[in-house]
Parts: structure tokens; C-alpha cells; sequence
């Protein structure tokens, strides 16, 4: 049985197209996506992403717990500090990327919504016997993502703080439209923008308060996907799982080898020790034709070395734009991969990550033709 969000009549009200997304009836869109991604560009759009998971972490052993069961360090951050942070197994590969929220009497861990399940047990195994509580509130928990360049002029007048002072990656409780919530300074786009978490009966009391602005669409989970991607951030499932490690993901930086013993860490220390053999890359097509897709192979010189993890049409760069996994000798910006696309050889060049910052395309891409 998929489940639904608290705005899920909502999606319907608005003619969102619903499909089945990670155990979720989720929209997908509701115009266009490439439409709905460039009006997140140049407006400010309306994420559901109440399929996320949340788990409470609380007791005087908190802190311990979730240095131990995360990869990068929750003791750096302040009270109201987020940070992106890993949860890793035993040989040191990904359980799963996360958010690490840093409250006065607790942590929040925001978890992928595929994983909500596997994470928490994740996360029940490796408890401690004392001193520490972890609750999975994730049915407890509805959340909007209000993305884009005109967010905070769209957000302010509904909260009861003042925004500018709110820094990128922090969080504090506050009221949106009349009701309690959380409100971070993060976000999946690259964009400016907030996360809002509330109470499920509450969500869609703030989100019809948020598209009454003029600024303001419905975005569906199409345009989330190549938002994302344009920004290089990798998806679990495609560019990251238990089969790859931090260090081949470009991932290294969410990982603290300096702090006591955590999950994985002796697993790394032998990867870092002996180096990969495999390195996450960014490359473009030549025209808009060509759209790389999940496990389309890489070439170079006839062999294989690699595959796509993701891929899609780059409504700002106009081109195809892709993700994945080569040997770090053919990881140079410049580099030409063949793409194995619709039984013919297509030449890709790799790029830098991000494909996109905020208000521009790279200037790396400046020289390479496209149509």
C-alpha cells in the first residue's frame, strides 16, 4: 500500500500527475518539468517533501551517539546548526546521506525517504544501552521546501523572525502562517530557500499561505530530480549506495577521520590508505539530443569504464548533462568518454561539478559547442 502525504488532496486540487515515489503517492509535475525547474531558477517554487524521514536523537549521550553513527562531526555545530553528514556501514560504504540538525535538547536526523526503514534499524543496532534515545518520527513530521531566488521575500512576511538573520545550513523554531514549526536555511536546488517542518494536520495550512504569493508554484519531484542534478548533489540509489564509499563519491569533505572511533571508520582508513580506484565525475553532451539516462555505459577507446548513476536534459544549460563512476585518470576536466547511447558511440567531455551555480552557468563550459 503506498502512503500519502498530508498534501496529497492538494497535489490533486492543483492537477499535480501522481506517481509512485519511494512508498509515496508523490507529484510528479504539474505543468512541466522544465518549465517548473526554471521557474525555481527565477522564482520561488513549492516543494512536498514530507516523504522524508525524521528521527529524534535525545538523552545525555546524544552527542556520543551520533558522532558514532554519523561520518562527519555533530560536535562542530552549534545550537540550531545543520550539517550533511553519512551514515555508513561497517566496510564503509553508504547507508545513507543525511541532515544533522543540532537542537538545545536533541538532534534531528532527516533521512531519505527509500530509507526510512533500513536507517532506523541502522540506527537501532548500533544504539547505546544507556544514556541515549532514538525515536523515528517520520509519520509524525510534514515538510515543504520553498525554493528560489525570491524565497525569503515570499517566506518573511508569514514568519516571526527575521529572516537575514537566519544563516545558510541553520535552523530555528519558529510560527509560519499561525502555526509552530521548524525553519532551516537549506534545501536541494542550489537556490536560496527554507525547509519548513511542522505537524502533518498543519502543513497545509502553511502551504496554501505560501502559494498565495504571486512568486509562488507547486513544484513536483521531475523538476526536484534535475535541479539537483545541475548542482552535482548526488541521489541515493543512483550516484551513491552500499556498494560505494565517501572518498569515490567526492564525498571525503562529510567525513571526519580525526574524531573517535565511528561506523566505517577502520574500513576507511584502509580505502584512503590505498587509494580508489574509482572517482564520481560530471560531463555534458554535445547537443540537447543526447540524454544520458541511469546505466547507460561509458567508454574511452573502446573499453568500458564506467556507467551513468544520473542523467537528464540541463533546462539551463540547454544540453544533456550526466553523473558517474571512471577511473580517476580519466576523471580531468576535458576528458572525452563515449556514451553508449541508442546502440551508437556519442562523445561526452567531463566537466566540473556543479554544472550550475546560482544565477549562471559555469564558466568552464563557455568553449563547448552546442546546438
Amino acid at each position: 500500500m503506498l502512503k500519502r502525504t498530508p498534501l496529497y488532496e492538494l497535489h490533486r486540487e492543483l492537477g499535480a500527475k501522481i506517481v509512485p515515489f519511494a512508498g509515496f503517492e508523490m507529484p510528479i509535475q504539474y505543468t512541466s518539468i522544465v518549465e517548473e525547474h526554471r521557474w525555481v531558477r527565477q522564482h520561488a517554487g513549492l516543494f512536498d517533501v514530507s516523504h522524508m524521514g525524521e528521527f529524534v536523537i535525545r538523552g545525555p549521550r546524544a552527542l556520543e551517539f551520533v558522532s558514532y553513527i554519523t561520518s562527519n562531526d555533530p560536535a562542530r555545530l552549534g545550537v540550531g546548526q545543520v550539517q550533511y553528514s553519512a551514515m555508513l556501514t561497517e566496510q564503509g560504504t553508504f547507508v545513507d546521506d543525511l541532515l544533522t540538525y543540532r537542537f538545545e535538547d536533541h538532534f534531528m536526523l532527516v533521512v531519505n525517504a527509500a530509507n526510512i526503514e533500513k536507517d532506523f534499524a541502522h540506527v537501532q543496532t548500533h544504539l547505546f544501552a544507556t544514556g541515549v534515545e532514538a525515536l523515528n518520527l517520520s509519520d509524525e513530521t510534514g515538510e515543504v521546501a520553498l525554493q528560489g531566488p525570491r524565497a525569503q521575500e515570499v517566506l518573511q512576511p508569514l514568519v516571526d523572525f527575521d529572516l537575514e538573520t537566519l544563516g545558510y545550513y541553520w535552523a530555528r523554531h519558529a510560527t509560519v502562517a499561525g502555526v509552530k514549526a521548524i525553519v532551516s536555511r537549506t534545501g536541494y536546488t542550489g537556490e536560496d530557500g527554507f525547509e519548513i517542518y511542522t505537524r502533518p494536520e498543519d502543513l497545509e495550512t502553511v502551504a496554501r499561505a505560501l502559494l498565495e504569493h504571486p512568486e509562488v508554484r507547486p513544484i513536483g519531484l521531475g523538476a526536484r530530480d534535475t535541479l539537483r542534478l545541475e548542482m552535482g548533489y548526488p541521489l541515493y540509489g543512483n550516484d551513491i549506495d552500499e556498494t560505494i564509499n565517501p572518498f569515490e563519491a567526492g564525498l571525503g569533505w562529510i567525513v571526519r577521520m580525526k574524531k573517535p572511533a565511528f561506523v566505517g571508520k577502520e574500513a576507511l582508513q584502509r580505502i584512503k590508505a590505498a587509494g580508489i580506484h574509482r572517482k564520481r565525475v560530471g560531463f555534458v553532451t554535445p547537443n540537447r539530443r543526447i540524454i544520458p539516462r541511469h546505466h547507460m555505459r561509458l567508454f574511452h577507446e573502446d573499453q568500458e569504464v564506467g556507467f551513468v548513476t544520473s542523467g537528464n536534459y540541463s533546462p539551463m544549460l540547454n544540453t544533456g548533462i550526466g553523473m558517474g563512476y571512471v577511473p580517476p585518470h580519466l576523471a580531468q576536466e576535458g576528458q572525452t568518454l563515449h556514451l553508449d547511447f541508442r546502440k551508437r558511440r556519442e562523445a561526452v567531455t567531463v566537466v566540473p561539478l556543479p554544472f550550475y551555480q546560482r544565477g549562471t552557468v559555469r564558466m568552464g563550459f563557455k568553449g563547448i559547442q552546442r546546438d
